[in-house]
């Protein structure tokens, strides 16, 4: 993806303008969301933004919508298809990565008491992105840096997915995503400055 703020120069494209408009740095609560969010950035590693848009149908079709509870019960069958499906990205690592993520999301759901990928993101808010950064990869497999940033600005929980001055990001702020909260509550907790 291109720098972040310069993304917003993308908006007139037929891709690229949709999904800025409508998609990256809103809030998301979709598990299955959040986990297609996931796989997307984790293909991308190595190609570009617009190949995973260009190829985004290809995806929710091989991977069952991405319906974290079908993905996490893929077995050698599952993989031998995804491996050979054009229409997505034909990487080993990167479809076993979408199916052990799943499996993990699902044990998240399991043993934390926030109950879904969502709840998990929120109890761990806010983090510097350095933090974030090192829980990611002490839970999820193929989640570099550059892949959690991305992850995280794209559903909210990191500021800087557009502009100021971009009209999208108004209606983001309309919407109270995950970082603009945790930004209210540390300047609610800190003492104003002497003027």
């Amino acid at each position: 993806m291109p720098e972040i703020p310069a993304y917003c120069d993308a908006a007139a494209h037929p891709l690229h303008g949709p999904y800025h408009d409508t998609e990256y740095g809103f809030p998301v609560r979709d598990d299955d969301v959040l986990f297609e969010r996931l796989c997307l950035e984790i293909n991308q590693a190595g190609l570009s933004w617009e190949l995973m848009l260009k190829k985004r149908e290809g995806f929710r079709a091989a991977y069952d919508g991405f319906r974290v509870e079908r993905v996490a019960a893929y077995g050698d069958a599952d993989r031998a298809r995804l491996l050979a499906d054009a229409g997505i990205v034909r990487n080993r690592l990167k479809v076993n990565a979408a199916i052990e993520n799943a499996a993990r999301i699902l044990r998240l759901r399991l043993r934390e008491s926030d109950g879904s990928f969502a709840g998990w993101l929120d109890a761990h808010h806010p983090l510097s992105l350095e933090e974030w950064k090192r829980l990611f990869k002490r839970t999820f497999v193929f989640t570099g840096g550059e892949i959690v940033k991305e992850f995280l600005l794209s559903t909210g929980y990191l500021p800087g997915a557009h502009r100021e001055s971009c009209p999208v990001f108004a209606r983001i702020r309309a919407l109270e995503p995950p970082w603009m909260r945790a930004t209210h509550a540390s300047s609610m907790a800190r003492p104003a400055r002497p003027h």
